[in-house]
């Protein structure tokens, strides 16, 4: 009935399948409570389908990247909808707490969304130009998170926690409809075998230029990561707002990686890698230093630690596109392995850099000690690209 794709998919269909990646991380939490309640359980126990999910998609990157290099971007895609679809369904029908989590952790397939299309953006454009298209795609990354929580909100009041998953397990089999008609395979030339592939990986580790882009956004997202654990408690200790204001302030961070994101779409085909993920660092940096110096100034106010959070957004909407497209870039063979080493190793550090957060905040210092925080991850986020442009003006191939 629909005819399989033989071309290289439209960025349309790229967008949409990177935003229906990112959307089950969230647009169930309002669910959350619903959930305990139904299933009878602690909650803290149904919190585990956040971490899990979050675990599961950082494994499956590993997998799933290197298993597009081999076999190609197309069947590692279709499969994980296909699991992801099925696991929709088993959350939908789970009437205890085991089956219910390992559905929620199966659902991290949906994962391939994101790898595979970086890789594929790879494989049909140079760089710069990679770095402009996933500058769209990413702006998909941040909207799916910041409208998700509110629909899924609307569906629990109106058909309970279960229409989540339902709605999940549709979507989630359109857009494989979609990628089995629109995207056709783009690895032209896949491993001859798994055991040739990895013995092609040391000449991906040994790349110093492939750590600097890695670690770079890494830092970037660590900082994100401290403000999403930092933000609600300075907003209950320090401003008193309400969970309503809250959920509007926190969206600022979202709404500047939009726009930062367009601006790397726009413009990162014109310069060289590395000088806009300089300038998304020079941006968060300059912002964060500045909310800092007024906090510590005596100025604690809202505006000043969301109004940095929304510039350290457009700095990270900036850098992330084109650190994406410079880190698949230092092997192309490998793209899906860079891609997928590089989505876990930003999660992993958001990990580290959130529990240093964490560890550190209290009710008393939490707005400056935040704002420390974010800037001191940024900065080594700076120190990261500056390197990078340091290994190429040393004379090294480059991905620019």
């Amino acid at each position: 009935m629909f005819a399989t794709a033989r071309t290289p998919p439209r960025l349309l269909t790229l967008i949409v399948v990177s935003a229906m990646s990112i959307l089950p991380v969230s647009m169930f939490l309002p669910s959350l409570p619903a959930i305990a309640a139904d299933l009878r359980v602690e909650f803290a126990l149904v919190n585990l389908s956040i971490a899990g999910y979050a675990a599961s998609t950082a494994v499956l990157q590993l997998i799933m990247g290197p298993l597009s290099d081999r076999y190609g971007r197309r069947p590692v895609l279709l499969a994980g909808l296909a699991v992801f679809v099925l696991a929709s369904v088993g959350c939908g029908l789970a009437t205890d707490i085991t089956t219910f989590l390992a559905c929620r952790f199966l659902q991290g397939a949906v994962i391939a969304g994101y790898t595979v299309s970086l890789a594929v953006i790879r494989d049909t454009a140079p760089p710069g130009q990679a770095a402009s298209l996933i500058g769209y795609v990413t702006m998909a990354w941040a909207i799916a998170p910041l409208l998700g929580p509110a629909l899924g909100g609307v569906l629990e009041e109106a058909f309970g926690w279960r229409a989540n998953f339902w709605l999940f397990a549709g979507l989630g089999g359109a857009t494989l409809v979609l990628c089995w008609v629109d995207l056709g395979e783009t690895n032209r030339h896949p491993a001859a075998t798994i055991l040739g592939q990895i013995r092609a990986y040391p000449e991906l580790f040994r790349s110093r230029r492939y750590w600097g882009y890695t670690l770079c956004m890494a830092f970037a997202v660590g900082a994100f990561y401290a403000y999403l654990g930092g933000a609600p408690l300075a907003a209950r200790a320090v401003f008193g707002m309400s969970p309503a204001m809250l959920g509007v302030a926190m969206g600022a961070a979202t709404v500047g990686f939009i726009l930062g994101s367009f601006l790397c779409g726009r413009y990162a085909n014109r310069y060289p890698l590395t000088t806009t993920m300089i300038a998304g660092r020079i941006v968060a940096c300059a912002g964060l230093a500045g909310g800092l110096a007024l906090s510590l100034a005596g100025l604690v106010h809202p505006v000043v630690l969301f109004g940095a959070c929304a510039i350290l957004g457009v700095g990270n909407g900036l850098t992330i596109p084109s650190g994406n497209a410079g880190a698949m870039s230092v092997r192309p063979a490998l793209a899906g392995t860079a891609a997928g080493l590089a989505g876990a190793l930003m999660v992993g550090g958001g990990g580290v850099v959130s529990a240093i957060a964490g560890a550190v905040l209290t009710e008393g210092n939490v707005v400056p000690a935040l704002l420390a925080i974010m800037l001191a991850s940024s900065a080594a986020g700076l120190l990261a690209a500056l390197y990078v442009r340091r290994v190429d003006r040393q004379g090294g191939p480059t991905a620019a």
